[in-house]
């Protein structure tokens, strides 16, 4: 149990290995503003082609404690501060990691089946693992090179518990490779004939397992990815994170059981029942989807010992290489679905998500149909199975699930111990004045400008800043290439606020979000016209504001390069917010100088004041509104944490509203002893302020009467 238990956690490093590159290699190519170069390291999971030497083949699988080791590369990656030394540790780690894995799915004919069974199960647990962790970690994993003490790592607890995983493995190296032929005869006896194991078969076998790698990244590293991709607007969100991404890890554990319990996983119609729920999910919102999405969670994860076990049949270096190659291409696929614009070629991908889940389906498909026809045509002989190395296999078979079914049920409690209790209930922070803090801020996708996860400091930004209703751009995490995380967890649940995640990471953004301290009563996600640039998104919503429905617009229009994009785009926004009936408050990312042609159509045609039209030092965040008075208007510097800075208004909901279309706003300048306390900015940001943070351009808020 305990040499199983460390293998777990090996594998549960595999995870973290193989989850983290993304994340590092995306900051780059996101200050480059396109591709930067490194994303060359991408190409270092072919490593596995070094096991077509039969030496070092050999050499890596009977040196288990060997290929353990490189797994515990990427965890000292924290210690060094430099992003690229980071990203180069990172990278080393990614490419040794798949040699791990190409280890353990390579069987030698003179060792029993019972290590290959082990390790597979071992793989699952890890999995598993790695999904209770980051809910417990509010998505992220705590021992990534992106996470530190300042920011919610657990790093030196990670590192602690892989050496002593690796004394384990260190220590028992010899039980678990024979030194002579006495060695109990195998479980499973494979003739690996010429005529057995093609080209044709182990392509198909390198087809299967790269679709396979990429399901399970793409939607299945974490519990909330297939939520937040069915995920819609308020009332009907569909399942929240909390406490239904436990569902998650109910439906892969349910389908690892069934795979090693049952033989009709290489079904067509199996196949056919996934495939249903990669549709789904692909182009609905809703439970409805997400329920089918666990079916997919199911099937994937149902397949992994037919995926594997065919793979360990195959000539080890160049399929387990070529599955890579074939994982790489999915996901450089989904990248360019959203970032045509910075990529070549782009264009081709554009908004094409289906392109790339139809083709990880069809991937899987080939490598799960050869491998049943070649159970059909018995290329696959056994022997008689040994008894007592049959019932050792089961009894760890049965401690493997235990174990898994164990950490389900820790899943739930983890879950159900992050729901708010109702003294959660997000409050205001100003109810007696009636204040409403609206802000908006660009946070390049909690990665700040050293590589260090951001979300502990945006959620201090937003508790020091009061903010009532806050709009976040760049905001969509929910990606292999962000790390596939949701930052918005920890900043909602820590701060008691309702979360608008914004549109689905399937809809082809960058995201925008919504925080507010206001019940939601409705929202809307918008892809505003694009036909030149980028795809546009916004949130359109409509708030419960001390009994008044008080409607809030985010949004994140394209760049500077494309006119006609941002033209259409605002000419949209002008007319949701033309159209309301209720006071508006816009916060968006308009790219435009004051008063420009943009400018004159979303504040003119939308019927909108801006908070300070004398304030000509603006690019791209905007604040303007209708129907409720403004008292202030404050700029707070971005600190580290990205390159844009924060905006914020004061706005105070009348007990009677006025005519929104004869009220006019003032711009006189007062003093801030104008207003009691309750009304100010906080203090904290005054001089130097806190972590970077300080209040700029002005060096202080403005407030009006």
């Amino acid at each position: 149990m305990l040499n199983f238990l460390a293998d777990s956690y090996f594998a549960f490093l595999f995870w973290t290995a193989f989850t983290s590159f993304g994340v590092c290699v995306w900051y780059f190519p996101l200050w480059e503003m396109g591709l930067s170069g490194y994303e060359a390291l991408l190409l270092a999971d072919v490593l596995p082609i070094i096991m077509c030497v039969p030496f070092i083949r050999d050499s890596l699988y009977k040196r288990k404690a060997l290929t353990s080791s490189f797994l515990i590369v990427g965890l000292v990656a924290y210690l060094f501060p430099s992003p690229l030394i980071r990203f180069l540790i990172v990278g080393v780690s990614f490419g040794l990691s798949t040699l791990w894995f190409a280890s353990i799915l390579y069987e030698d004919s003179f060792l029993n089946r019972g290590r290959f069974e082990r390790d597979i199960n071992a793989l699952q647990v890890g999995l598993i693992l790695s999904l209770v962790v980051r809910m417990a970690s509010y998505s992220n994993n705590p021992i990534w090179p992106v996470m530190n003490d300042t920011n919610g790592g657990w790093n030196r607890l990670g590192l602690i518990f892989a050496l002593v995983s690796f004394v384990s493995v260190y220590s028992r190296k010899s039980k678990d490779v024979p030194s002579d032929s006495k060695f109990k005869k195998p479980l499973y006896t494979v003739e690996h004939s010429k005529s057995s194991i093609g080209p044709r078969q182990w392509l198909c076998a390198a087809l299967g397992l790269g679709g396979w790698l990429f399901a399970i990244h793409n939607l299945f590293t974490e519990s909330s990815i297939l939520g937040r991709w069915t995920w819609d607007g308020y009332p009907n969100t569909g399942p929240k994170p909390v406490p239904w991404g436990a569902l998650v890890t109910t439906a892969l554990s349910l389908g690892f059981s069934l795979g090693n319990l049952t033989d009709f996983t290489s079904s067509f119609i199996w196949w056919s029942l996934g495939s249903a729920g990669a549709f789904m999910i692909t182009f609905y919102s809703g439970w409805f989807p997400f329920l089918t999405g666990l079916v997919l969670a199911v099937y994937i994860s149902s397949i992994t010992p037919l995926i594997l076990g065919f793979v360990s049949k195959c000539p080890p270096g160049r399929t387990i290489s070529l599955a890579f190659v074939c994982y790489n291409i999915l996901v450089l696929a989904s990248v360019w679905t959203v970032a045509y614009e910075f990529v070549p070629g782009g264009p081709i991908l554009r908004e094409r998500s289906w392109a790339f889940m139809s083709s990880m389906m069809l991937f899987i498909y080939c490598g799960v149909s050869m491998y049943s026809t070649m159970l059909k045509k018995n290329i696959f002989p056994q022997t008689k199975p040994d008894s007592a190395a049959l019932k050792k296999i089961k009894n760890e078979n049965y401690n493997s699930f235990g174990i898994m079914w164990f950490l389900v049920v820790l899943s739930w409690l983890v879950m159900f111990w992050r729901i708010p209790s109702s003294s959660q209930t997000p409050v205001p922070y100003h109810p007696k004045e009636r204040i409403l803090t609206s802000a908006i801020w660009t946070i390049h996708f909690d990665i700040d400008n050293e590589l260090w996860s951001s979300e502990q400091r945006i959620l201090e930004a937003v508790r020091d800043l009061e903010a009532d209703v806050m709009g976040f751009l760049e905001s969509d995490t929910e990606r292999i290439i962000m790390g596939n995380r949701d930052w918005t967890q920890k900043v909602a649940e820590k701060l008691d606020y309702y979360v608008d995640y914004g549109p689905s990471p399937r809809k082809h953004t960058w995201g925008c979000a919504m925080l507010s301290k206001f019940p939601i009563l409705k929202s809307s996600h918008h892809l505003l016209p694009s036909p030149v640039g980028e795809l546009a998104c916004a949130i359109y919503a409509t708030l419960d504001v001390y009994g008044h429905e008080v409607d809030v617009v985010i949004s994140h229009n394209g760049q500077e390069e494309n006119f006609l994009d941002r033209k259409l785009q605002t000419t949209e926004l002008a007319r949701l917010m033309r159209e309301s009936k209720n006071p508006v408050i816009f916060t968006g990312y308009v790219v435009t100088k004051p008063f420009g042609p943009v400018y004159d159509i979303l504040i003119n045609e939308g019927k909108m004041s801006d908070v300070d039209p004398t304030d000509s030092d603006r690019w791209c965040q905007y604040i303007a509104y209708r129907g409720l008075k403004r008292v202030a208007y404050a700029r707070i510097s971005r600190g580290t944490i990205t390159d844009t800075e924060i905006q914020a208004a004061k706005f105070i909901l009348p007990m009677t509203l006025p005519s929104l279309d004869t009220w006019k706003p003032s711009y006189n300048l007062v003093n801030e002893s104008h207003y009691p306390s309750g009304y100010h900015f906080p203090t904290i940001f005054r001089g130097e302020g806190v972590r970077g943070h300080f209040y700029h351009v002005f060096n202080e808020p403005k407030y009006y009467d």
